[in-house]
């Protein structure tokens, strides 16, 4: 199944849009039903992972430890999120690798894999940031090629696809709510940040 699409950000520019799309955190808050995004090695243990409660995203957050937990690109990272599709509301054990990340372009591409009570995907996903015509804000494109089977995939696309974009459209919304917080606060900040990636 392919899912694509553009988002336009006003009065957010790219570099900004940019240093709070690459914070795990911030992404995490903005992704409804998504209870972590954490690097992940060999020893990850699904059940027994804690994660962390109430991390501070920009505006509060020191601007080093936002970019010290920047995604990277080869790292691969761990994410549980619970998706409603219909009746079925699975929590997906995902990893997400992220195989792309031009920080001088605003483009990322990431691969990844998930299960959950007898329904699995993979995907190959990819965002890059434009500026918008107007100068003033940014143009996210956006594009996802999934591969889904098991019980949602019997669900089929009429019902997928609604739930796909609802996703979609409810994160970059909640990202734009994060962003405008941080246009509000001293100006550098995402300058400083996208220094230390």
């Amino acid at each position: 199944m392919e899912f694509d699409g553009e988002f336009e950000l006003e009065d957010v520019p790219p570099d900004q849009a940019w240093v709070v799309l690459s914070d795990p955190i911030a992404v995490r808050d903005a992704l409804k039903g998504c209870q972590y995004i954490t690097p992940m090695d060999d020893d990850f243990e699904w059940d027994s992972y804690e994660p962390v409660e109430d991390v501070e995203t920009l505006p509060e957050a020191d601007p080093e430890v936002v970019a010290g937990r920047a995604f990277k690109e080869g790292v691969t990272y761990a994410a549980l999120m619970q998706v409603g599709v219909g009746s079925v509301k699975p929590k997906f054990e995902t990893s997400v690798s992220i195989d792309e990340r031009d920080g001088e372009n605003f483009e990322m591409v990431a691969t990844g894999s998930g299960s959950a009570s007898g329904s699995s995907f993979s995907m190959e996903s990819g965002m890059i940031i434009h500026p918008s015509e107007d100068g003033e804000g940014s143009r996210i494109e956006w594009w996802t090629d999934a591969d889904v089977s098991g019980r949602i995939a019997q669900l089929g696309g009429r019902v997928i696809n609604p739930v796909a974009n609802k996703i979609v459209n409810n994160f970059f919304t909640a990202i734009e709510s994060e962003m405008s917080d941080v246009e509000e606060t001293e100006s550098g900040v995402t300058d400083r940040i996208r220094g230390m990636f």
